[in-house]
């Protein structure tokens, strides 16, 4: 149906999952992140699927959170009054976070084909999956980590290390595809003309495993991940990205965002134009 968030077909082997909030970039509301991991299931139970494609519709794969409602509007679930119950927030987020990670939990292989943007929450969700192929004019990285955000999902350390991750972390800078896999993020950037042939064809090579194969060798790579701390250090960022929010500098970020919107409080953020501390602009 062209009006659900996420859509859902099968070609052949191929599971075809879709991001469907092209009128605003598929930014994450309250909604998809339930409708994404209906999707992931419904791939996991349709027996003749063997791999998914997972993409977004319109111009980006996702810009992450909608911060016309969690930013910009006044109250919302992202911010509480003070004093604020911190496992209030921390339900709220990790239930998005284990909802990313049903891509990383699926069974079956998932392919993310990512064009345009997948920023800030859009990054969280295009690295839960096994393989990320971009558009090498594409972008990807997590502004919020600048102020008024921690990446919940955790992905980058385990697909970066740890001086990588932090480089992406301490600045909040995006990459475009071409640097995105030379730093190891992503599996391969692509010319925007070829990413649909290439992705095509990948997944068309994983469809000819058997399911069972599949499954294991995701199985044993994942649990290696696993065992190393993911679910522990999921729950440390979820908690710190609560903190965040509700910092006297998350705090800032939000009464600006309401005062001036949230599209200048994100670029005063994202080019280190305003002092959060202090809660006004840095002089030139």
């Amino acid at each position: 149906m062209s009006h659900a968030k996420v859509l859902y077909q099968r070609d052949g082997r191929i599971a075809r999952i879709t991001l469907n909030r092209p009128e605003v970039r598929n930014a994450i509301d309250d909604e998809l992140p339930v409708a994404l991991a209906d999707a992931v299931a419904r791939a996991n139970a349709d027996a003749d699927a063997h791999v998914i494609v997972l993409s977004g519709a319109g111009k980006s794969f996702s810009t992450g959170y909608d911060l016309t409602y969690y930013a910009q509007a006044a109250g919302g679930q992202a911010t509480q009054p003070m004093p604020w119950d911190p496992m209030k927030d921390y339900a709220f987020m990790m239930r998005n976070t284990e909802l990313f990670m049903s891509l990383w939990r699926s069974h079956k292989p998932v392919i993310a084909k990512v064009h345009g943007h997948a920023v800030a929450g859009g990054s969280d969700i295009a690295l839960c999956c096994d393989l990320i192929v971009m558009a090498d004019d594409a972008r990807i990285g997590y502004m919020p980590a600048r102020v008024w955000g921690c990446p919940t999902t955790a992905m980058w350390i385990y697909r970066l290390g740890a001086e990588k991750a932090k480089r992406m972390l301490f600045t909040g800078d995006t990459v475009d595809g071409r640097e995105a896999e030379a730093m190891g993020l992503v599996y391969k950037a692509v010319p925007p003309a070829e990413l649909d042939g290439f992705v095509d064809a990948l997944a068309q090579r994983i469809a000819t495993v058997p399911q069972n194969q599949l499954m294991m060798q995701k199985l044993v790579i994942n649990q290696a991940l696993e065992n190393m701390g993911l679910r522990t250090t999921q729950m440390i960022a979820t908690v710190f990205d609560g903190i965040t929010r509700h910092s006297p500098e998350g705090v800032h970020f939000k009464e600006r965002a309401e005062a001036v919107g949230w599209k200048q409080a994100v670029d005063e953020r994202d080019r280190g134009t305003f002092d959060w501390t202090a809660n006004r602009p840095i002089e030139p």
